[in-house]
């Protein structure tokens, strides 16, 4: 696939685990003075002065405000569900008339909140599977950046979008793993229901991707969460199956086996989680459509109840 406007300046707003890894790939191929990271003043202070650090590697980090910041010709959130429409407002001057837009959270709304305010025709649908980056301190490291499958809500091969387009030969040159599938919507769904199980699961039981590997109980939690997010699914119209579970599992079976998802690192550091937007979709799809979810719920209890220790 080849364009006429290939992507050649990248925003990110986000430098966590995700973000922090990202950074260093697209560092690797770009000027520095073609990439942005927005943030807050004190955020924006906090990186000038103290760079990140990727697989042992410092970076500086060309962070910029929103006031600062300049169209790009990609950008890419990667905060939590809870900072989004605080970034959105943030990311505005990155968002120029040819400027392309991915989400890269953990969930099934970011981009129509995100449409909502640039315009549907700048924002593909997009995920992450089989990333491991984990985040200690200032230090990320990475060692599987997985795949992340994006485009339009219906993709059609030798028919792709422009943008779609110009992504696709963008992440070539980064060297990122990506897929282009048929039916995008369906695709985060089935990220959406990995999620449920693997970050609520391991949250709780306060273990990595290694206890999750091991099989026994604690696999068949993440499988029952699955399974109820699957069926909360398939009464909005979407089709998950067992097939669809036991294939993402396979994802978490190739992480490193000492890799942590992201709600455990929340859990660890004492930070909010994103609960409510995992096992609390699953409740809220089921309470809509008269539907048990007896492991999410106690999930969410019991996360909740760890959240509540962190204020006080």
């Amino acid at each position: 696939m080849v364009t006429d406007t290939p992507i050649r300046s990248v925003a990110l707003i986000g430098l966590g685990a995700m973000g922090t890894a990202y950074f260093g790939k697209f560092s690797d191929i770009l000027p520095p003075d073609t990439i942005q990271v927005i943030a807050d003043p004190a955020r924006v202070d906090r990186y000038r002065r103290d760079g990140v650090r990727l697989n042992g590697c410092r970076f500086d980090v060309p962070a910029v405000t929103a006031e600062a910041a300049r169209p790009a010709d990609l950008l890419i959130f990667t905060v939590k569900y809870h900072h989004l429409a605080e970034a959105v407002e943030l990311a505005r001057n990155a968002v120029g008339p040819d400027t392309v837009i991915i989400s890269l959270l953990n969930d099934i709304t970011s981009e129509d909140v995100i449409a909502e305010a640039y315009g549907r025709e700048k924002v593909l649908y997009s995920l992450t599977i089989g990333i491991d980056a984990t985040r200690t301190g200032n230090d990320t490291t990475v060692s599987v950046y997985g795949i992340i499958p994006f485009g339009e809500a219906r993709n059609e091969s030798g028919r792709y979008s422009r943008n779609v387009i110009r992504l696709a030969e963008f992440f070539q040159r980064a060297g990122l793993d990506y897929e282009i599938p048929d039916d995008m919507l369906r695709s985060l769904w089935n990220k959406f229901m990995l999620n449920v199980g693997v970050n609520q699961t391991s949250a709780v039981l306060g273990g990595g991707y290694r206890l999750l590997q091991r099989g026994g109980v604690a696999r068949g939690i993440v499988r029952d969460a699955m399974r109820e997010a699957a069926a909360a699914a398939r009464l909005e119209g979407i089709d998950l199956s067992e097939k669809d579970i036991d294939k993402a599992l396979g994802f978490v079976d190739i992480l490193s086996p000492d890799g942590k998802c992201s709600m455990l690192q929340d859990m660890e550091a004492g930070r909010p989680t994103e609960v409510d937007i995992f096992g609390g979709t699953v409740l809220a799809l089921a309470d809509k459509h008269g539907l048990d979810a007896p492991v999410n719920r106690m999930l969410v209890r019991l996360i909740k109840a760890r959240e509540e220790s962190f204020r006080r």
